[in-house]
Parts: C-alpha cells; sequence; structure tokens
C-alpha cells in the first residue's frame, strides 16, 4: 500500500531519518521515516499485517513537511488499516495454524520450556511448557524449527530438479514478504510461512528457487515456476488472500 506526494523544489532544511510511533485511529504503530537519495517524492506505506509504517522521503526536506504530509493523509491510513486483519497476541486459549490447520495453545507450566503437537479432546493442540511469559517467543523458536526441516528438504528437491544450488538458506521474520533469493543465490524465508497449507510452504519455496534461474517476474520465471509447482496459481492467490492475517500475528 502506498501514496506518494511530489515534493516541494525547494531545498529546505534536511528532515533527520528516525523511528517513532504514530497514532492512527486509536493504534500506536510503530513509524520509520528512511531518507533516499533517489527518491523524488514522499511515499508511505504500511506494512504487510498492519505491523507499522514507513515514509521514504526525499534529501533536503523539512521535518515539518513529513508532518503535513501525514496529517493529509490520516483518513487513508484509517481507511486502509480498518481492512488489516487483527492483530491477536499469541496466548493460552487461541487457535494459531499450523501449515494451515488451527492448533489450540494450551499452556502447562509443570514441565521444561518445550512446544508440543497433541490431539486432545479440543482437536489439534500446541502444548507449550515452561513460565508463561516465555510462551509466544517458544512458539516462534518452534516454528522456526519447523521452518528450517521443511523448507531445508524442499530447498534440495526444487534445486535439484532445476539443477541449481543454492548458496545459503535463511530463516527471518519479514513483514513485507514472505521469501527473497539475493543474485548470489542466498535464499531467504518468512519462518510465519510454516502456518499456511503444506502446498503454500511448497509453492513459496519453488517461487524463490525458480529465482536462482530467471531473477524477474517474466514469462520465463513464471513458466518455470508452475513447472516446479503445478498449483502456482491457486497457492499464489491463498497468500494473496490470506497473507496479512498470518503477519498480523503477535509472537511477543
Amino acid at each position: 500500500m502506498s501514496f506518494g506526494f511530489f515534493r516541494n523544489p525547494t531545498k529546505p532544511k534536511p528532515a533527520p531519518v528516525e523511528e517513532r510511533e504514530h497514532v492512527v485511529a486509536g493504534r500506536s504503530l510503530p513509524l520509520k521515516i528512511v531518507e533516499n537519495d533517489r527518491a523524488r517524492r514522499l511515499t508511505l506505506r504500511i506494512d504487510s499485517g498492519g505491523r507499522g509504517l514507513r515514509i521514504t522521503v526525499p534529501p533536503g526536506l523539512r521535518r515539518g513537511e513529513v508532518e503535513k504530509f501525514l496529517h493529509r493523509h490520516q483518513g487513508w491510513l484509517e481507511q486502509r488499516l480498518a481492512k488489516v486483519p487483527d492483530r491477536p497476541q499469541v496466548r493460552p486459549g487461541i487457535k494459531i495454524p499450523l501449515r494451515g490447520v488451527p492448533h489450540l495453545v494450551m499452556h502447562e507450566p509443570g514441565k521444561r520450556g518445550t512446544v508440543s503437537v497433541e490431539n486432545s479432546g479440543a482437536g489439534p493442540t500446541l502444548v507449550v511448557h515452561g513460565d508463561r511469559i516465555h510462551l509466544p517467543r517458544r512458539i516462534a523458536d518452534f516454528l522456526k524449527r519447523e521452518a528450517k526441516r521443511e523448507i531445508e528438504a524442499l530447498v534440495v528437491k526444487h534445486t535439484g530438479a532445476l539443477g541449481k544450488r543454492a548458496k545459503a538458506i535463511r530463516f527471518k521474520d519479514t513483514s513485507s514478504r514472505w521469501g527473497s533469493c539475493t543474485s548470489d543465490g542466498s535464499l531467504s524465508f518468512s519462518w510465519r510461512i510454516m502456518m499456511a497449507p503444506a502446498p503454500v510452504i511448497n509453492y513459496l519455496v519453488a517461487h524463490e528457487v525458480a529465482h536462482l534461474k530467471e531473477m524477474n517476474h517474466g514469462p520465463d520465471f513464471w513458466a518455470l515456476c508452475k513447472e516446479l509447482c503445478p498449483d502456482t496459481e491457486r497457492c499464489k492467490a491463498w497468500l494473496k488472500r490470506n497473507g496479512g492475517a498470518l503477519q498480523a500475528i503477535v509472537f511477543e
């Protein structure tokens, strides 16, 4: 999501790059102001899942212009954020998906701090042991371990089919993209993808592996992506439709 405003041709005092909070409709969101030498206008972006705001500004712009820009587009922000899914906090009693299947989060403090997948009377369950305060982090760590195990195996599968090798595989919690591939062959994935259905996880890996051969999103890339993952279109649509809700879950 973005909104642009052309800069004033004068050269006022440069605005500092900073990080702070900005309130929109009662919600306090992290705001990052980034100065970019190549920017010719201000651009405003809402991070995936509504987790924060980012303004890119041209060099030589007064701080006051940034404030005016924010004020003018407050209504735009409110409209867009109203469509963003709620940001549920990971805690006992809620359900979060694992490979697309909702799992009830249960806390059992009597044992050491581990996470186990069980099938109780309430259905699929994530049982978290240890102190309650560490529960969200332990579930995040569990998802990271699952991502490493499953995605590394899928990378081997798809790179083998492609005849390419990945230089490295990394896992991050990115707010704007699910994966990336660098020109030197390093692949990165958001561990949150483990909450998506298994076919969507496979699609994401196939997508990034396809970039090892086609560093673009042209027709040849999509043909290769569909060759690696015939279900590309359906999985791509699922991620576009549901990805924001997964990005919005708070593991803090």
